[in-house]
């Protein structure tokens, strides 16, 4: 017992923002790798078909979700962690979520018989279900978020992701395929709100129209953004489905999900840098917003580029090995979309800090933008060239994206990329691309464990020249380590 509270007491010692980057970073890693073993389990037992179905309730459950919110989610964790009134904004977030949820679940309710697709896959019930439960769900997160604990809020998400895949597994055991895939979604969201609600310290009181004006000016530019954000992240999907079968939808999204290893360091640093960042810019603290984007940049990208060269090289014998041979056919898909990435990096920090600067409207100009290049994109590429346009469409208009995001955020604050990191990243990114390289042109890549040594060198390569090359990295690793 001794020995655990040493090493609770150790943590703590730790910067909060390195702190709560740390726990987020651990559950992404832990929740991808789950995520990996349950997907391969998922193609092989239902494959890419029910796998579209599923994909393409998620991609219904975003959307409808980001209705239901009406960008008050945002602007609530915003206004929370201003540290005024955070009850009042609380009160008045869960009230307008009640009442959008409601329209919404009526609204969907009457227009069934057009959901075709979701309902004959019993899926409809299990979106009304997820918008009611993430009707309490929503306003408790967004009330952990406000109040800083974004160490508790990733654990809360992990559990619940985790608790997700095992009730999936089970049912697809048992034979429910897409509807239990569906309804273990549900049930992850109800689990997470759960345990999360134990770390809930705000309360419902009475709140003035002023509350709701305050969140509505902010909510209104960030609803806009995030549907920005929905249309990368779903309308490809949906566009897919619409032009194509379920099964191009199946192995688009299985690619997709592939390359979310790129951005573990990015989603764990904006969880955790948000409300910072939100609580900075209202302090005037801009060297520290300024510090922190250069280091979430170089952060972020120390896995974004070797992933993206190692998925170049061994993208295609992995996606065989793991999914089958169906889903290999999405090789030059996976490549594509680990440059989406790369670009995100970039597109995400910056719209994040426009957002938490309070600029949402300056954010929404730029996604607006976007929004309308993607969808004519998609709209023209996907029937021509199927999948590979999809993703060409979100790599064009995320890099459109990031460049504008650059050029307003600029105006704000100072953007400093650390160059000699970003140099010494590419560097050791090259070099354990010529190991792996190498190894390919001399192992014939046959089988599963053959490809996984590929990669075990490659990342061994990787990680000796990183810790070797650049101090500064290695200084607040062995920082980090000792403490």
């Amino acid at each position: 017992m001794f020995a655990i509270s040493s090493l609770f007491q150790r943590i703590m010692n730790i910067s909060p923002v390195q702190r709560q980057s740390l726990i987020s970073f651990f559950w992404q890693i832990s929740f991808t790798g789950i995520g990996f073993l349950s997907t391969i389990y998922f193609a092989h037992a239902v494959g890419a078909a029910v796998l579209g179905s599923y994909f393409l309730f998620l991609a219904y459950n975003g959307i409808f979700s980001l209705v239901t919110d009406g960008g008050f989610g945002s602007a609530a964790v915003k206004r929370i962690s201003e540290g005024e009134h955070s009850d009042a904004y609380f009160s008045a977030y869960f009230t307008l979520r009640f009442v959008f949820t409601t329209v919404v679940l009526i609204s969907l309710f009457f227009f069934r018989p057009y959901f075709v697709d979701l309902d004959s896959a019993g899926m409809f019930v299990w979106l009304l279900l997820s918008l009611l439960v993430s009707m309490i769900a929503g306003p408790i997160s967004s009330g952990v978020a406000g109040m800083g604990k974004m160490g508790v809020r990733s654990t809360c998400a992990a559990i619940g992701n985790i608790s997700t895949i095992a009730i999936q597994v089970i049912s697809i055991y048992f034979g429910y395929e897409a509807a239990g895939l569906a309804g273990g979604a549900v049930a992850g969201i109800f689990v997470a709100s759960l345990i999360e609600f134990r770390f809930f310290d705000l309360h419902l009181t009475n709140f003035k129209w002023d509350h709701v004006k305050s969140l509505s000016v902010f909510s209104f530019w960030l609803f806009l953004t995030s549907s920005g954000a929905i249309v990368f992240s779903q309308a490809d999907t949906i566009m897919i489905g619409y032009f194509m079968e379920n099964t191009d939808v199946g192995i688009y999204r299985v690619a997709l999900q592939f390359t979310t290893v790129a951005t573990f360091a990015t989603y764990a640093l904006r969880n955790t840098l948000w409300p910072r960042v939100s609580r900075w810019g209202k302090k005037g603290y801009i060297g520290l917003v300024e510090e922190s984007l250069s280091r979430a940049i170089s952060y972020s990208l120390i896995l974004a580029v070797p992933v993206l060269v190692g998925g170049f090289l061994l993208g295609d014998r992995l996606l065989y090995f793991f999914y089958g041979a169906e889903f290999a056919t999405g090789y030059i898909v996976l490549t594509i979309l680990l440059s989406v990435q790369l670009v995100n990096v970039f597109q995400y920090f910056f719209t994040m800090y426009l957002d938490a600067l309070d600029m949402p409207k300056e954010s929404f100009k730029v996604t607006a933008i976007g929004i309308a290049a993607n969808v004519v994109l998609n709209f023209v590429l996907i029937p021509i060239i199927g999948i590979n346009g999809a993703a060409i469409a979100t790599l064009v208009t995320m890099t459109l994206n990031a460049l504008l995001a650059k050029r307003i955020l600029s105006d704000i604050v100072s953007i400093r990329l650390e160059k000699n990191s970003l140099f010494t990243i590419i560097k050791a990114s090259v070099l354990m691309g010529s190991f792996v390289g190498v190894y390919r042109i001399l192992v014939p890549l046959s089988n599963l464990w053959l490809t996984l040594v590929a990669v075990v060198i490659g990342g061994i390569v990787y990680v000796i020249s990183i810790l070797t090359m650049d101090e500064k990295i290695r200084d607040e690793l062995k920082n980090i380590l000792l403490k």
